[in-house]
């Protein structure tokens, strides 16, 4: 079948990875893709908002799979576009509903499902301009330190931990007041803070059943050892070490299970991916937050050790049948590191020529491309992080000591990038 994936970035590129090794993919695009999706598939100029364009290339090329990798073609409804128009409902769409991934559009929205769903998530209040002056009372008795989250999207930037009360409330006013988040500011959770260890985990499902993708840590914070402001990933691993069976038990029976239920319940349609970013606090997961696709740079070290048919498992998705569905993984780990601009995650250089990055030295490795533009076939950086080096290992170690090994063949300008990533797992 042909098949057409949504996106330009390292998740797309890991996906298209995936997807084109599958033997239901006759031909796969990738709109707009990257320099890297290129060798994947077939590369096609439509912006993932042109949802006109988009149905259009799809019947005019018998797309029969849309694979929606980013989330505001979600958000905005592109499920709801397809199914609803009868020339279109043949194609399966790779997502949920516009109401569903509200879970990932709306920090109110998930908190109060999870309210309902008994999900065992921190404790939170939310404010508005109309109750601005409740906030700061709020704010000046919370205990320290106080997580502060736009409501809605904010390229994954609109989440601050204030470590005083100052800070707490200069966020806050900037959040609301000054619109620094724009319209996913203008309402605001306020989250009590969970000392614990984070991971993700990654669900496939039809809003009925599902089956889950291996899991990983993802690391945010721009400097060796978690220090400096949070980024959109700085790296990832999988799998994660402290995600035992005891632990994983608890996930799908506190986490799992009961939003599966909740989507159901609530009947919410979800074709797609759930993502659960979850935190372990003395050895009971809580969710922090849902995202409505997978996250990256998670992708780069999920897809990797998948061994199972992406391809296979959309179909089952779409037909009911993912109660047939093993999953498959490779027993090794896998590591990321994200190379990323000067200036990332403020303001970041661009325009910078790329050396060594096509060339891959070593069967072990893949690197994704992410922030990556072409001009008379030089690579050049577009985006705060360019690219992720992934590779697999025995121990975590090996694949973060692979990945290096990888990265001294490559250069840019002010180009930085963590080696310390799965830290706390390297002994």
């Amino acid at each position: 079948m042909n098949i057409l994936l949504l996106g330009s970035g390292g998740r797309e590129h890991a996906l298209a990875w995936k997807i084109k090794q599958s033997n239901h993919c006759s031909k796969l695009f990738i709109a707009p893709g990257n320099p890297g999706t290129s060798s994947c598939g077939e590369n096609v100029n439509i912006a993932t908002a042109d949802f006109d364009g988009i149905a259009e290339f799809c019947l005019e090329n018998q797309v029969k799979l849309l694979v929606v990798g980013p989330e505001d073609p979600l958000v905005n409804g592109i499920y709801d576009y397809f199914t609803s128009n009868a020339s279109y409902a043949h194609i399966i769409v790779v997502g949920p509903s516009a109401e569903a991934a509200k879970l990932e559009g709306s920090k109110a929205f998930a908190k109060a499902f999870m309210d309902r769903n008994g999900i065992p998530t921190a404790s939170y209040r939310e404010f508005t301009k109309d109750n601005y002056e409740e906030g700061i009372v709020y704010l000046k008795q919370h205990a320290l330190p106080i997580v502060l989250k736009a409501d809605g999207l904010a390229a994954g930037k609109g989440v601050v931990i204030a470590q005083s009360h100052e800070e707490a409330l200069s966020t806050f006013e900037d959040m609301i007041q000054f619109t620094c988040f724009g319209a996913a500011g203008e309402k605001v959770v306020i989250e009590q803070f969970l000392t614990g260890i984070e991971l993700s985990m990654f669900a496939l499902t039809d809003g009925k059943e599902y089956v889950l993708l291996p899991e990983a840590k993802d690391y945010k914070r721009i400097g060796k050892g978690d220090t400096g402001p949070n980024t959109g990933g700085m790296g990832a691993v999988s799998p994660v070490p402290f995600a035992n069976k005891t632990f994983m038990d608890k996930v799908i029976q506190q986490v799992v299970k009961p939003t599966i239920d909740g989507l159901s319940k609530e009947g919410l349609v979800y074709h797609g991916f759930v993502f659960f970013g979850l935190i372990s606090v003395g050895g009971e997961p809580y969710v922090i937050e849902y995202n409505c696709r997978m996250g990256d740079p998670e992708t780069e070290v999920v897809m990797p050790r998948l061994k199972t048919d992406i391809v296979d498992m959309f179909l089952a998705m779409a037909e009911g049948r993912l109660s047939e569905v093993h999953i498959d993984v490779d027993p090794r780990s896998a590591a990321t590191l994200v190379l990323v601009s000067g200036g990332y995650p403020g303001v970041f250089e661009k325009g910078k020529s790329i050396k060594g990055i096509d060339t891959l030295l070593s069967s072990d490795s893949m690197i994704f491309y992410a922030g990556i533009g072409s001009s008379n076939g030089a690579l050049l950086t577009t985006g705060g992080r360019v690219a992720a080096v992934t590779s697999y290992g025995a121990s975590i170690k090996d694949a973060v000591d692979q990945s290096i090994k990888i990265i001294q063949n490559i250069s840019f300008e002010n180009m930085a990038f963590r080696e310390d990533i799965g830290y706390e797992f390297l002994d």
